[in-house]
């Protein structure tokens, strides 16, 4: 037993490692273990035995490009091993499922491939890494690979953001995305809502309004800044949603309420040497605490 422990965390080391350090990179991690797999250990499996990893949430791959790579491996083979898994039955794919796909195409019976020992966990954030880093994933898909990265790796929002080599700023208001209504969510997914409209909405409160806007934008076309202006500076909109606004245009703290409005993705208000900062539910005043390292 003792020697198997020690031969898994082997296995595991160089994932580790990677995952560890900032920003993490997909990429590096398939080529480490290539890299650093002696040619004797790659074994050729049959294409039948191999099934995807069922963590991998994208399912849809693009043809055309299928059928160059299988234009390609005809010729040439397959020119980079694939990683995969011992499972009960056969294997699962860690990297390298479009060159399984195209190989398929292509009339091979063997590929290719390099057998290491991940766990479910690792299985999941090599999945959510490669979708971030490889796919044209939409703004719905992205925010649920940060949420997923975010739980499974036990880390904060700013860590995360670190570790992916993105802003603080561009995590929150990604997954701010997930409070919208599931209709909302869908149109975005669907690329009938642009992200900036999105980031607009998701700031608002009730949930009756930003069907009631997302409509509006539909029906309309409205731009991003009319739904700003909007959502800012209409009096009806404004008494509906119970919120009184007196905005002077010489309020010498409106730059920093638009400085805050960006840093911390919510309305903030500053009046009566008081600032205010509004928040939609629990979920939303634990990310905000967290913006401002409040929560521990």
């Amino acid at each position: 037993m003792e020697q198997n422990n020690i031969k898994r965390k082997a296995l595991g080391k160089g994932l580790e490692e990677l995952f560890n350090s900032e920003p993490m990179d997909y990429t590096k991690v398939e080529e480490k273990i290539v890299n650093e797999t002696p040619k004797e250990e790659i074994q050729k499996i049959p294409i039948k035995e191999l099934r995807a990893n069922p963590y991998q949430p994208r399912k849809i791959f693009n043809e055309e490009a299928l059928e160059e790579l299988a234009s390609s491996i005809k010729e040439h083979g397959v020119f980079q091993p694939i990683i995969v898994k011992k499972s009960i039955k056969g294997y699962e794919i860690i990297a390298g499922e479009r060159r399984v796909k195209a190989s398929t195409i292509a009339g091979l019976e063997e590929i290719p491939a390099i057998i290491r020992d991940f766990t479910d966990s690792e299985m999941m954030e090599i999945a959510l890494l490669e979708n971030l880093q490889r796919e044209n994933l939409t703004s719905i898909e992205e925010a649920n690979a940060y949420k997923k990265l975010q739980e499974n790796l036990n880390i904060t929002q700013e860590e995360l953001a670190k570790k992916l080599g993105k802003s603080r700023s561009h995590i929150t208001n990604t997954l701010g995305l997930l409070n919208l209504p599931e209709e909302t969510q869908t149109l975005i997914n669907d690329h009938k809502l642009t992200m900036g409209h999105a980031r607009v909405l998701s700031k608002l409160d009730n949930n009756y309004q930003i069907k009631e806007l997302t409509d509006k934008i539909m029906t309309e076309g409205i731009s991003v800044r009319e739904l700003e202006n909007i959502t800012s500076t209409n009096e009806e909109y404004v008494k509906r949603n119970k919120i009184t606004k007196k905005i002077s245009k010489n309020n010498e703290y409106t730059y920093l309420e638009d400085m805050l409005n960006e840093k911390l993705g919510t309305k903030v208000k500053i009046k009566n040497n008081k600032i205010e900062i509004s928040f939609t539910n629990t979920n939303d005043l634990n990310r905000l605490l967290e913006i401002m390292h409040l929560d521990k």
